[in-house]
């Protein structure tokens, strides 16, 4: 603080500017001391707050003047927040008993035995408190993730093929009507036949994909067996799409439909491999 030119001390500065004497219109709240000691992580760290502040040594802690400044903190706030400074008075209380033993001539268990210091228990708690909360000041200046600093992260595509563009039903239901009309021009008559197996064409379309793997829609077809032969066909077309066995593709819109392989048929070799139409 500044003194003024007789002397006085200044009390504070506001604006930049020393104030010698209070505002005699100031207000103070009540809840301001409280808020005061409620900066105290508690009774150890404002014992400790008052002994580092002073520059005692804390192995020979003054206890008659710590005594009486922690008394002072104390009474500002126990009426006003009782609560509060209850654990602060049960350190008071023990303050108070190390000063009077400290008065009363010390007690030996025999003549040659060394004289207990009433503040050593004190001082081995306030020491493993002070390295504590260093540990914890020196842990809380770490760079912590999510408060310094963020995890980069980026997501990377991987590459592959262009997706074909898929078949809509209207489609296919155009390359049928397509062999249903074929198949009507060249049919002259009617011959009832053996029962037709789905699962005898659903092989026969599998081993005609394993020889070159694609083929042109219209080219797994026979129009001139006849309608019968060529709804089973199809049939048997249709259940290997829905098992995935065979895969119906289109280079693009309005082209030609070719049917391939599905993954999970087990025939895809190398030696039989092409490429797509």
């Amino acid at each position: 603080m500044n003194p003024s030119p007789s002397g006085a001390t200044a009390l504070a500065r506001l604006y930049g500017e020393p104030l010698f004497e209070l505002p005699p219109d100031l207000y103070i709240p009540p809840e301001a001391l409280a808020v005061f000691l409620e900066a105290f992580e508690g009774p150890l760290d404002l014992l400790l707050y008052l002994i580092r502040k002073q520059h005692f040594n804390i192995l020979d802690i003054p206890m008659a003047q710590v005594t009486r400044q922690y008394l002072g903190y104390v009474e500002q706030v126990r009426a006003h927040n009782l609560e509060l400074a209850g654990e602060y008075l049960l350190m008071a209380a023990l303050l108070i008993e190390i000063k009077s033993r400290l008065l009363l001539p010390p007690q030996r268990s025999s003549p040659e035995a060394e004289a207990q210091d009433p503040r050593a228990e004190l001082v081995r708690r306030l020491l493993e408190y002070e390295q504590i909360k260093q540990a914890a000041q020196k842990i809380d200046q770490l760079p912590q993730l999510g408060r310094d600093f963020w995890l980069a992260q980026a997501a990377v595509l991987a590459a592959g093929p262009a997706p074909l563009p898929s078949i809509s039903p209207s489609e296919l239901a155009q390359a049928w009507s397509g062999l249903l009309q074929r198949a009507q021009l060249v049919q002259h008559h009617r011959i009832d036949g053996p029962r037709l197996s789905v699962r005898a064409f659903m092989s026969q379309i599998l081993r005609q994909l394993q020889r070159r793997r694609f083929a042109e829609f219209g080219e797994l077809f026979q129009p001139e067996q006849g309608l019968a032969v060529l709804i089973v066909n199809f049939i048997a077309l249709l259940e290997l799409a829905r098992e995935g066995l065979i895969e119906l593709t289109q280079a693009s819109a309005y082209a030609p439909i070719y049917v391939r392989l599905g993954p999970g048929t087990g025939l895809d070799t190398p030696d039989n491999s092409a490429h797509t139409p």
